[in-house]
């Protein structure tokens, strides 16, 4: 499979170009600082420099993808607008261009807190929002997706144990984990058109996934 992934540079991203790259995937992973292309060159992947908020067309940074996973997000500290042009944005753009060249599946790395971001504290409420918007475009896009929204984000080890569902409560969940779930979900037929919330739990990931 080959598997692009928007942010390629973030810490979720950079762990699951780790873990595509080891089971043979062939990952690419877009990045805006060229300069961080080394560090995906250590993690197995291929680096591929694209503004996505500068360019208007993603398709020919994605083409002859298998799958995308949006893992991308504007960051601490940036204002609402980069919330809108990259959490949104990004994500819609990287949707037009997957339906435009064939690209059927597409993994978002979305929050917990977007299935309801009008209970979310007001300075979060931008974020959120965005993250709304952008699961509702790839949910009624037509493409084969997999909404994952973690909760809490630590960088705590994973222990490859996890809670998936909806209504699973709040709490936290390692970016380790994350990684571990995002690739389970790649592999997964019966996650296609699955949104669901992950947190810290029980379940081994591969049960996990097996059982949404």
């Amino acid at each position: 499979m080959d598997v692009v992934i928007a942010g390629g540079h973030g810490q979720i991203a950079l762990r699951l170009e780790e873990l595509l790259s080891a089971r043979g995937e062939r990952v690419r992973g877009l990045i805006r600082n060229p300069e961080h292309a080394a560090d995906l060159e250590e993690k197995g992947a291929e680096p591929v420099v694209c503004d996505m908020e500068a360019e208007e067309d993603l398709a020919p940074f994605v083409e002859g993808a298998d799958a995308i996973v949006f893992a991308a997000g504007a960051g601490p500290g940036s204002g609402p607008e980069r919330k809108r042009t990259v959490d949104l944005g990004a994500a819609v753009k990287l949707i037009d261009a997957a339906k435009r060249l064939g690209i059927d599946r597409y993994v978002m790395v979305s929050a917990i807190g977007a299935s309801n971001p009008e209970r979310s504290a007001e300075a979060m409420r931008p974020y959120y929002d965005a993250k709304a918007e952008a699961d509702t475009e790839l949910a009624s896009s037509g493409l084969a997706f997999t909404i994952v929204r973690p909760g809490s984000l630590t960088n705590d080890r994973g222990t490859g144990h996890v809670r998936a569902g909806q209504g699973i409560g709040s709490g936290s969940v390692s970016r380790d984990d994350v990684a571990a779930t995002v690739a389970a979900t790649l592999a997964a037929p019966n996650a296609i058109g699955v949104t669901f919330d992950l947190l810290e739990g029980e379940k081994p990931i591969e049960d996990a996934v097996a059982a949404l």
